[in-house]
């Protein structure tokens, strides 16, 4: 597997396993910064195995993805999946439908800015994910 290194994570802990309710294989959530003050946004460090992937959701406020390992897929539905690696920036529009995760053989890691509230939906359809290549 690429970026084995990361199984730990990277600056961050890597935290708590994540809610398998919104995600496909093994994820892990630490929380960074949850204090309303001063930017009102939630940022957590996420982790994630080869494979693993969040379901499609959407964020009321938008999101930012900071990604600072790994390579991971990053897709907005109607739109091709991009490939995210190390230093990459995705700035996700209020109420888009997306999903993020790693690649098939990398370890995955990124600070996600989470203003607002999560809309959780359907997991990504197994067929196109395994179809991605990158």
């Amino acid at each position: 597997m690429k970026n084995e290194h990361l199984r730990n994570s990277t600056v961050f802990p890597l935290g708590q396993k994540a809610d398998a309710a919104n995600f496909i294989g093994d994820a892990y959530l630490q929380m960074v910064f949850t204090d309303p003050e001063p930017l009102n946004t939630a940022i957590g460090n996420v982790t994630f195995a080869p494979g693993a992937r969040n379901n499609w959701h959407s964020h009321n406020v938008g999101q930012v993805l900071l990604v600072t390992g790994g390579e991971g897929w990053y897709q907005e539905e109607g739109k091709p999946a991009q490939l995210l690696k190390s230093g990459d920036v995705i700035n996700i529009p209020p109420q888009v439908k997306h999903w993020h995760g790693a690649t098939k053989d990398s370890w995955f890691v990124h600070l996600a800015l989470t203003p607002g509230e999560t809309v959780w939906l359907e997991a990504v359809d197994e067929e196109a994910y395994s179809k991605l290549q990158g």
